[in-house]
């Protein structure tokens, strides 16, 4: 071998070394490298059987799960509160032919106090805009902090539609009413000063919550525990709050002849049946982290971010199952 071969060699060997420790730090077994073979095959062969070894965002998990739509509702992007991070392991481990943004997607009211916009809110946008080039229908329905995106109904922004409401035909037939919710909140509708002064105190209750859950990491004790959740199980007012929001809305969606109605605006994540309609709210990313699926048979389901397990009131692939 004379000294040009020779480095080509060396080269070669030190290339197919480092893309080994590279495929065992994931669990894969690259062949050995043959002694003939030059540093251009050697960089090739590595690239091929670890695409990861080009370029880090190729390596896709293997947990992905694909779903017919996606449903998600109150991120709140711009505040403190917002889980962004939470937000993308979801986006991460599902994908989706339909993506459907149920209101409140950007916090205007909060971002007229101050902004609070991390790293991990701007992915969480660019991901979403991605997968709309993509070819993934993505829909935003505003909310009432993103009330001024109502004025631009049936108006597309490069790949996103926005629309105030929206028809989904489930993949079983059945027909769902897509609100953001707060057209059935008396408060928001008409007292909106009451509705502003209700949002700065819910902020503190996220702000004292993630205090809180620092203490509990630091004292061992495990899961999350939700401060503003706990108030709203607890205090009377909060509770009939949320029954009279949810007659509400399932009045409107028997108005309309559908089947049922998806929405958000209360944070109180919920997929069950009233009165023969089904009503669903996709809870948010700011205390819940929730969202809503719908599989491919049509089966709704409720995925908490990091827990996916069926409900066990869970809905049926048909009419005919929601009936039983």
């Amino acid at each position: 071998m004379n000294e040009r071969g020779s480095r080509q060699h060396v080269c070669a060997t030190r290339t197919h070394r480092n893309a080994v420790d590279h495929g065992l730090s994931y669990g894969r077994n690259i062949p050995p490298l043959a002694s003939h073979q030059p540093v251009g095959f050697a960089a090739a062969h590595a690239r091929r059987l670890h695409p990861a070894a080009e370029s880090p965002g190729a390596f896709l998990s293997q947990d992905v799960k694909r779903v017919r739509s996606i449903f998600l509702s109150d991120i709140h992007l711009g505040t403190r509160g917002c889980q962004a991070e939470r937000l993308l392991d979801f986006l991460r481990e599902h994908e989706a032919e339909y993506v459907f943004l149920v209101g409140d997607i950007i916090d205007f009211w909060s971002m007229n106090r101050g902004i609070h916009w991390t790293p991990a809110q701007n992915t969480v946008v660019q991901k979403v805009l991605r997968r709309a080039r993509h070819g993934e229908q993505v829909f935003l329905i505003p909310g009432n902090h993103d009330e001024a995106l109502r004025e631009y109904d049936s108006t597309a922004f490069g790949d996103i539609q926005v629309v105030n409401e929206y028809i989904h035909t489930l993949a079983d037939g059945r027909r769902f009413l897509l609100v953001h919710g707060d057209e059935f909140d008396q408060v928001t509708r008409y007292h909106k000063w009451v509705a502003l002064l209700g949002d700065i105190a819910y902020n503190w209750l996220v702000r004292a919550n993630a205090w809180l859950s620092w203490c509990r990491r630091r004292l061992g004790r495990p899961g999350y525990w939700s401060l503003a959740g706990y108030a709203k199980r607890k205090v009377k007012t909060a509770v009939s709050f949320i029954f009279d929001f949810e007659d509400s809305v399932i009045h409107a969606a028997r108005e309309r002849g559908v089947d049922g109605v998806i929405c958000g605006h209360i944070h109180n994540a919920t997929l069950r049946e009233i009165d023969g309609l089904v009503y669903v709210n996709c809870g948010d990313w700011v205390d819940s982290c929730t969202a809503i699926v719908e599989h491919h048979d049509g089966r709704l389901e409720l995925v908490e971010q990091g827990v996916v397990k069926p409900l066990a009131d869970a809905i049926g692939n048909s009419k005919e199952a929601l009936a039983a």
